[in-house]
């Protein structure tokens, strides 16, 4: 039997663990709740997470994949939005996390069955692997911000 590259395990590792990291830090968040910015200007937890599934369609389209959800139509989740201005454009937290669990359920079943990274992809791979730890802390924050227990033990 075949084992996988080291590289691939790295990336698959980084992905189960911050799946269970989002998951925790977004468990029993309301919508209402995950629509507050705090200070009245920072990212509310519905745009941190939108936008971790809109960078995370951008992964599956590098390994080759299709994107969970149209670009366009969730542009409002794009870097360089201002989520304030756009907050009328965000979805539902709970529908947002279907789209999460989707996303994961993609790129799982192409980690576990690829064989190699293309050698032109691994920057891009490393630098959305760095991206989703970055949000996915930044979800914990927000948490403790609403007032909830941290879910990170």
């Amino acid at each position: 039997m075949k084992t996988k590259s080291n590289d691939i395990e790295i990336v698959k590792v980084q992905v189960f663990s911050n799946y269970k990291v989002i998951s925790m830090n977004t468990e029993g968040i309301t919508h209402k709740e995950a629509m507050i910015f705090p200070n009245g200007e920072a990212n509310c937890l519905n745009w941190v997470l939108g936008h971790l599934i809109y960078i995370r369609n951008a992964f599956l389209n590098t390994l080759g994949e299709e994107s969970v959800w149209d670009n366009d139509k969730f542009s409002c989740y794009n870097r360089g939005e201002m989520p304030l201005e756009k907050k009328d454009e965000l979805i539902d937290f709970e529908e947002l996390k279907s789209y999460l669990k989707k996303s994961q359920d993609k790129l799982e079943a192409k980690l576990i069955s690829i064989e190699k990274f293309n050698p032109e992809t691994i920057n891009d791979i490393a630098i959305f692997c760095l991206h989703e730890i970055y949000h996915s802390g930044q979800l914990g924050y927000l948490r403790r911000i609403l007032g909830k227990p941290g879910a990170v033990k």
